[in-house]
């Protein structure tokens, strides 16, 4: 197996533990001491304990919390990462408390690896989407 295809099979390891089985030491086991998040998602710091923290959200808000890999893209010692995350709303998300509906949060991460490990992302999820999905926010009627 060579570099880019260590770096894929890193990036889908860490985002199945953490996100889909709900291991927060993954945030130890995969991101180095030095990560930095350059797009924390909402409202996280953007150290390990951010992910740490984002994690443990979204497994407590959907226990049934699972991310799925779209597509990933490796060049150099980057991965790119499409995604979709989908769960059904059981605890209290973003202040919102639970509505027993299924949420779905599609988004992008471009991770930099460097000797094994993951030191930098950068990305976006639909954040405006989940927010509908949750009823925080309405779709003006054209």
């Amino acid at each position: 197996m060579d570099t880019i295809e260590r770096n894929k099979s890193t990036i889908t390891a860490f985002i199945d533990a953490l996100f889909t089985k709900g291991d927060l030491g993954a945030v130890d086991d995969f991101l180095a001491e030095d990560f930095v998040n350059h797009d924390p998602p909402f409202g996280g710091s953007a150290d390990r304990e951010g992910m740490r923290r984002a994690g443990a959200l979204f497994r407590a808000a959907c226990p049934d919390w699972h991310s799925e890999p779209d597509l990933l893209v490796g060049e150099g010692d980057l991965v790119v990462e499409h995604f979709t995350g989908t769960g059904t709303h059981r605890g209290d998300l973003l202040g919102v408390a639970p509505t027993g509906r299924a949420l779905t949060l599609p988004g992008i991460n471009i991770f930099r690896l460097r000797d094994g490990l993951i030191v930098e992302r950068w990305g976006r999820v639909d954040e405006l989407g989940l927010l509908r999905q949750l009823g925080v926010v309405r779709v003006a009627q054209e």
